[in-house]
């Protein structure tokens, strides 16, 4: 459906501190399909807004690739 907003949840660990949560949300932020990140440190999740759909994988991937682990 058009204008319809595609929410994914995913939850991390290995964060620390707000520098961690910064590095997170800027990487997913790179990537053309995603719109906005919000990074909750205390709660260990990212939720991403994206524009169009994509590949779990693709944002497991790029979370992993900073060092950190999607649960």
């Amino acid at each position: 459906m058009f204008g319809e907003k595609i929410t994914k949840t995913i939850s991390i660990d290995g964060m620390h501190c707000m520098h961690c949560a910064k590095k997170v949300e800027d990487a997913l932020k790179q990537i053309k399909e995603v719109k906005s990140v919000k990074v909750n440190l205390e709660e260990k999740r990212a939720e991403i807004i994206l524009k169009s759909e994509i590949d779990d994988n693709i944002l497991k991937e790029t979370i992993e690739n900073l060092g950190y682990i999607v649960l």
